[in-house]
């Protein structure tokens, strides 16, 4: 727990990834979607408060093993913060095939 409460105090994309996941429980509640897609939202939502939490302890890694900038240092940061974002883009893909349907039908 004290990682994770580490990760909340020090991080502020982990936040912007708790926001946007309080709100989609809040939409999923309101199109009231199927087991099953509750289930793969909590999956994604998992995967990238995980991922953002390893790719912080990468940071903190690298950032103590190489205190100067270098450039396989910031190579490898790179990569575990790329990681984040194919996660992210991976996750609002899945969002948009649950949810884009219910609010073309609440549209119309």
């Amino acid at each position: 727990m004290k990682g994770i409460i580490t990760v909340y105090k020090t991080e502020q994309n982990i936040l912007i990834h708790t926001v946007c996941a309080i709100l989609v429980v809040i939409a999923s509640v309101y199109f009231d979607i199927s087991k099953v897609e509750y289930c793969l939202l909590i999956l994604v939502i998992g995967l990238v408060i995980a991922f953002e939490i390893i790719n912080t302890a990468i940071e903190y890694t690298i950032d103590l093993a190489m205190p100067n900038i270098h450039p396989m240092a910031k190579m490898a940061k790179d990569a575990a913060s790329g990681a984040v974002l194919v996660m992210t883009i991976v996750s609002i893909m899945i969002g948009l095939i649950i949810f884009l349907p219910k609010i073309m039908v609440l549209i119309r």
